[in-house]
């Protein structure tokens, strides 16, 4: 496999809808952006621990630049002083980071379109970053010793990000960085989603996905994987669905059950998930907690067969829908493309190149999943109608989330740069 394949993918899953309320995902078109406020997406460049501001729709073109980690010193300072936390850090480098520092892995802007929460899993912390100023207005350190995936509250005040060595999931005022609870999770938590109501919290745990025991024999030593939903309010769970039954009951006994992203119909009705190793994604039913379908999507040649050559375990890993539901935007990883899927037939569009592509969401109107291209540090847009390639702009080393947000409207970065 060319070196370019070991570029770090974050393991990311999705949740679970306990009830009919439809979870909060970036499946639908967002409102328009409040008064005085600019909606735009914000790209965490986790090897670099900076994050680029671009516009949400149209050229997509870069409108300022965040750095993520302005307090680097006083932190390494702190690692370089504990033996154990530097460990963790090496550890974190030398694994999932592929030689790198992981310092951008998740981000959301607080309700205000002033300050922006971000994830440092190599510090192990949450931070707030005055838009404005850059400077650090809270910091949260996480149990254990690496942060990881978050998600915000409908109403934008609370956010929950998952501490993925301690499996424990954290619930912090976005204003303040107070925690406000916490929950324990099946071992390594990674995606989080809240309910439309703000109700639950669902959170996906994956397990190990560093190791190189990735035949199927050897699914047992990855560890208990599940999704674990709980109360929003009370943080007590209140649901546990291991995905391992279902696929044991579609007949694939041999696939991972470690969910990797994954999207939900507008409805809540039917759940869209990737898992490790598969060139494809499946379809769930809700109501009767089953497995409907599933999508075999085309294999690039030119990709290593070796299972343990792919990144954290995963082969696709991205997967968005557009505002109407008819229409699923794929990012085939490993196999460097993305591609547009009809909901009703499942029939993909055209496979549009793309090196590494690592996340996929939606534009600002809907109309274009947008991809993070981790192995080109670029983004990329496509036509959710026509399957094509519209736009890509240039942004930092090694793109990972990419998130619809928004800042004051005439930001132009910290300090006006």
């Amino acid at each position: 496999m060319a070196a370019s394949r070991t570029r770090h993918l974050c393991s990311v899953a999705a949740a679970l809808v306990l009830t009919t309320a439809a979870p909060a995902t970036a499946a639908s078109a967002s409102p328009a952006a409040p008064d005085g406020l600019r909606e735009v997406l914000f790209v965490a460049n986790n090897w670099d621990g900076t994050a680029d501001v671009i516009r949400s729709t149209g050229d997509y073109a870069k409108i300022g630049r965040i750095d993520v980690i302005p307090d680097k010193a006083a932190r390494m300072a702190e690692i370089n002083a504990d033996p154990i936390k530097w460990i963790y850090f090496q550890a974190i480098r030398n694994s999932v980071g592929e030689g790198h520092d992981q310092f951008a892995d998740d981000m959301y802007s607080t309700p205000d379109g002033r300050s922006v929460v971000v994830s440092r899993p190599s510090f192990a912390d949450v931070v707030s970053l005055d838009l404005a100023t850059g400077k650090v207005n809270w910091r949260f350190p996480v149990a254990g010793y690496r942060a990881d995936h978050m998600a915000v509250s409908p109403d934008g005040t609370r956010v929950a990000v998952s501490a993925s060595t301690a499996n424990t999931v954290h619930v912090l005022d976005i204003g303040t960085g107070k925690q406000l609870g916490s929950f324990k999770t099946g071992d390594k938590p990674h995606e989080n989603v809240f309910s439309e109501d703000g109700k639950y919290i669902w959170n996906m745990s994956i397990g190990e996905v560093n190791t190189a025991l990735d035949d199927p024999g050897w699914d047992w030593t990855k560890g208990d994987r599940h999704i674990t939903v709980v109360d929003a309010t009370t943080y007590r769970q209140v649901k546990v669905v291991d995905m391992r039954q279902r696929l044991d009951a579609y007949g694939l006994k041999d696939f991972s059950d470690a969910v990797r992203p994954a999207v939900f119909s507008p409805d809540a009705s039917r759940l869209y998930f990737q898992v490790s190793f598969f060139n494809g994604f499946f379809e769930y039913d809700v109501a009767t907690d089953r497995i409907t379908r599933m999508k075999a999507l085309p294999k690039n040649p030119a990709t290593s067969e070796d299972r343990t050559t792919w990144v954290n375990d995963s082969r696709h890993h991205g997967i968005s829908m557009n505002p109407e539901g008819t229409k699923l935007c794929v990012a085939g990883t490993m196999d460097d493309y993305a591609t547009v899927v009809d909901r009703a037939s499942l029939q993909e569009g055209p496979l549009v190149t793309t090196s590494k592509p690592y996340w996929a969401t939606v534009s600002g109107d809907g109309k274009d999943c947008v991809v993070s291209e981790s192995g080109a540090d670029q983004v990329t847009a496509i036509d959710f109608a026509t399957g094509r390639k519209v736009a890509s702009v240039p942004v930092g080393d090694h793109p990972q989330r990419v998130r619809l947000g928004h800042v004051q409207a005439d930001w132009t970065g910290p300090g006006g740069n």
